[in-house]
């Protein structure tokens, strides 16, 4: 049985109201983390930067502005399912992508074919990863 889902999609970079540039953004979701998507930004000259969240947050996202804290999803028109924002914020710093919502939908429907939403606490050891994964996180972070 599949265990991941990957798509890579373009996205712009939104730097001003003068400048954008596209960059490639690898879209991954696993079963074995299954509420969660990430994002991994491939940036020119700098390290790729992955961010981690609901994927509740992107599906309602695409249709309207949600998502609080470090990550604001929502449509670029409310009344045309086309376009998306994709807002990253750590502390002052901010960082806008738009995205086509089509490559972003077809990713969806992959993970809600490997795992439906809804359904993602029928997962067998979840738990168990959650505390693998938290215990990486706070060893990076302790380490950097």
């Amino acid at each position: 049985m599949r265990e991941s889902v990957q798509a890579e999609v373009m996205m712009s970079f939104l730097v001003s109201e003068e400048l954008s540039f596209r960059i490639p953004v690898e879209l991954m979701y696993e079963a074995k983390d299954p509420y969660a998507i990430r994002l991994t930004f491939h940036l020119p000259g700098d390290a790729p930067v992955t961010w981690a969240f609901g994927r509740e947050l992107l599906v309602d996202g695409i249709n309207e502005p949600c998502g609080e804290g470090d990550v604001h999803i929502g449509p670029t028109d409310p009344d045309e399912l086309a376009d998306v924002h994709i807002r990253l914020q750590v502390g002052s710093d901010r960082a806008l992508f738009r995205a086509s919502a089509a490559p972003l939908v077809a990713f969806l429907d992959r993970t809600d074919k490997l795992v439906p939403l809804g359904q993602e606490h029928t997962q067998s050891d979840y738990a168990g990863c959650l505390e693998d994964e938290l215990g990486r996180i706070l060893a990076e972070e302790n380490a950097g």
